[in-house]
């Protein structure tokens, strides 16, 4: 098995040279996915409550989130996935309780969760519950 090997600087003159192995793995930096809009916490907590107002248990307050994004979000729109353009055509409700977009692209549908999905410039009308839900799931 052969293995990578980079020099480790920062050794001065007549110390041995170091040598650590180099997986060629380079971190990339974490960007966020999604474009939420900004809003309060004030008002991320407005729609929270709207949203599971009456709802018992975590399924039920998805379930209410659901029906909100479902509701509000103005469908369809564009959204660039992995350097392509897809259309996000409705929102569904998955049987383990997720929320999830359907996109398609050339007669091709796939479910995204909707946290995951990157929203695109300008955000559509409604997606302030796409944030809220966020909220929601980060235990506001």
């Amino acid at each position: 098995m052969w293995m990578l090997l980079k020099k480790v600087e920062g050794y001065g003159a007549g110390e041995e040279q170091a040598w650590k192995p180099n997986t060629g793995i380079r971190k990339l930096k974490q960007e966020s996915k999604a474009n939420f809009p900004s809003l309060s916490k004030a008002k991320l907590e407005a729609l929270v409550e709207a949203a599971v107002v009456d709802a018992y248990g975590d399924e039920e307050q998805t379930v209410g989130f659901f029906t909100m994004i479902e509701e509000h979000l103005a469908l369809p729109f564009s959204v660039w996935i992995l350097g392509v353009e897809a259309v996000v055509e409705k929102v569904d409700l998955t049987r383990d309780c997720r929320i999830v977009a359907v996109c398609k692209r050339d007669g091709v549908k796939q479910r995204i969760e909707i946290l995951d999905l990157p929203l695109p410039k300008p955000i559509p009308a409604g997606a302030e519950w796409i944030a809220a839900y966020s909220h929601w799931r980060r235990g506001f």
